[in-house]
């Protein structure tokens, strides 16, 4: 086992075992577990809860939290294995395409890692989605689908990654690459991604498009951040092989996601279609900072950026994640207006465990 599985690892672990940190988002998936656990302790069938129905066309994630009814009742055991299934996938793609494993950690840490508290769903989608990729390298249509559709059935949004498979498979000049950046600003500057962000930001289209419309405006860190990544890449263009096939795959994700960040440059959270794509910026970076010419200034940056986001999300999530506190002790946390605002079982307050742990 390599020292970054362990770390990814022991990251599952305190992200699973903490309260609920991180926001409505991990209250809402709870309470709908907790209805579906009541049903299968009354012999009654998951499947036909209200829970279940409510995800509709995400019927992969209502059928996962189905069968884990089979084992726990307990909305913290359910996010614990959740939040587990999720770094294992995440272990999965990073292991396979990854050759820096300790600046991979570290992109993480400053892009995704608080993610993994609260969006269960998404996050889910995208690491089955990545089980896609050696697919889309082997040109293996039919398994690269069925993949797909599962993570499709966890979070409509990975549908995003369909195009990919058609792609050219190649190595695009930095000339086309500039040009295509461009034309993705345009785009992001018009009504077009308002469309496209009700059909595939979540399941509940027209509460998106209410929250694009409300929250329109300039994003100036999207484009900072794809600026960025371009800057890092482009530098480095010439390093990047023509002839490895995961690498050339792992920046074509890369460029995509930054293209992602910048047809949502007007979008609160239009974003996090990007988040199916983070594994290129993972890989990329990452693999740019071992050639021997560049790991001590590139290495430097990259490190530097990555602390200055992680400490930037910190400081914007504040009660939502801060002071950790695990399920492990009863009580809640003093000062957690989103516990005030969203809990609907007062019982957790006092015992986490008053729901069966295991067993129904």
């Amino acid at each position: 086992m390599t020292a970054m599985t362990v770390y990814m690892l022991a990251l599952g672990v305190f992200v699973g075992l903490g309260d609920m940190l991180g926001g409505y988002d991990r209250y809402i998936y709870a309470e709908l577990f907790d209805r579906m656990a009541d049903q299968t302790k009354l012999g009654r069938s998951p499947w036909l809860s209200f829970s279940f129905a409510f995800y509709g066309s995400e019927f992969g994630y209502g059928t996962f939290c189905a069968l884990l009814t089979y084992i726990t009742s307990n909305r913290y055991i359910f996010i614990f294995i959740a939040t587990m299934v999720i770094y294992v996938l995440l272990i999965q793609s990073l292991r396979r395409y990854v050759d820096n494993a300790p600046f991979a950690v570290v992109m993480f840490m400053g892009l995704w890692f608080f993610f993994t508290f609260t969006y269960l769903r998404q996050v889910i989608g995208a690491t089955i989605v990545w089980l896609s990729i050696e697919y889309i390298i082997k040109r293996d249509l039919k398994r690269f689908l069925l993949v797909l559709f599962i993570a499709f059935s966890f979070h409509n949004s990975a549908i995003v990654f369909l195009p990919l498979y058609f792609m050219p498979f190649r190595k695009f000049t930095p000339k086309q690459v500039i040009v295509l950046m461009a034309v993705a600003l345009v785009i992001g500057l018009s009504p077009i991604p308002q469309a496209l962000f009700a059909a595939y930001g979540d399941v509940d289209a027209d509460r998106m498009t209410a929250n694009y419309e409300a929250d329109a405006g300039f994003r100036w860190a999207y484009l900072i951040e794809a600026g960025f990544f371009l800057f890092v890449i482009l530098s480095n263009y010439s390093k990047i092989s023509e002839e490895d096939d995961r690498e050339l795959m792992m920046l074509n994700i890369a460029l995509t996601f930054c293209a992602i960040l910048l047809v949502f440059v007007r979008s609160e959270n239009g974003g996090r279609l990007g988040w199916f794509f983070m594994i290129g910026v993972f890989c990329t970076m990452s693999n740019i900072c071992i050639n021997q010419n560049r790991v001590q200034s590139y290495g430097t940056l990259l490190v530097v950026v990555s602390f200055f986001l992680f400490f930037r999300i910190l400081n914007a999530w504040g009660v939502q994640v801060t002071p950790y506190k695990s399920f492990m002790t009863d009580g809640v946390r003093i000062g957690d207006t989103i516990h005030d605002k969203y809990e609907y079982d007062n019982n957790y307050d006092v015992d986490k465990f008053y729901r069966p742990a295991f067993g129904n």
